[in-house]
């Protein structure tokens, strides 16, 4: 059974949330994890080569990651998306790569494949749970199974400046990306990861596939 983890980051916090994850869905055997990132636009790569900072050396980081295709998305038994907050959305570099589906949603190839998504926000009250939300959508018309964080979950009731949703795992990255994910954000995130690769081995191992 194969589970993918797709993301896309540009300060290194939801590489670093996808590495989690990654982390979560090797403990469960029998799957077989496949890590890849999001393609970034052309003129994105142009300006951080010439502006020469931070971006551009996270950028470089993952230069070994391959990037995600359509026929990773095919293959894959299970996918979990890590994305950015955008204006409590995805980032449009994760929504070209949902948007180029539409093979794999005429074909029903998606269907009954677990799905989880995680993110990132400047703040607090930055569009974490928005971006979750809305990320799903696609998903769901893509016939995947959503599968989110229970509150059983050690650290999901709390009170502090830090992530934690039962909509999926999530991190504060700061207004100056001067933030780091921290222990209970990466712990949820492992959590997300492994419950994904259970569920997956759980309902794609079987015989008998989820109906369409």
């Amino acid at each position: 059974m194969k589970v993918l983890i797709v993301y896309h980051s540009v300060y290194g916090h939801i590489q670093t949330m996808a590495k989690a994850v990654q982390e979560g869905a090797q403990e469960v055997a029998g799957i077989d994890v496949v890590l890849r990132r999001v393609q970034e636009f052309p003129d994105n790569v142009k300006h951080m080569e010439a502006e020469k900072g931070y971006s551009y050396q996270v950028y470089q980081s993952q230069e070994s990651i391959p990037e995600c295709t359509v026929d990773d998305l095919r293959e894959a038994d299970g996918v979990i998306f890590g994305s950015p907050t955008r204006y409590g959305n995805m980032t449009a570099q994760m929504k070209k790569l949902i948007d180029s589906t539409a093979q794999l949603w005429l074909a029903g190839a998606m269907e009954g494949k677990p799905a989880a998504v995680f993110t990132s926000t400047a703040s607090t009250h930055g569009g974490q749970e928005t971006t979750l939300l809305t990320m799903m959508v696609p998903l769901l018309h893509l016939g995947m199974l959503i599968v989110g964080v229970p509150y059983s979950v050690p650290g999901m009731i709390h009170t502090e400046a830090r992530g934690g949703t039962p909509y999926g795992a999530t991190t504060i990255a700061g207004p100056q990306g001067q933030l780091q994910p921290t222990a209970d954000d990466l712990a949820i995130a492992r959590i997300l990861g492994k419950r994904v690769a259970a569920i997956t081995l759980a309902l794609r191992g079987s015989p008998t596939k989820v109906p369409a």
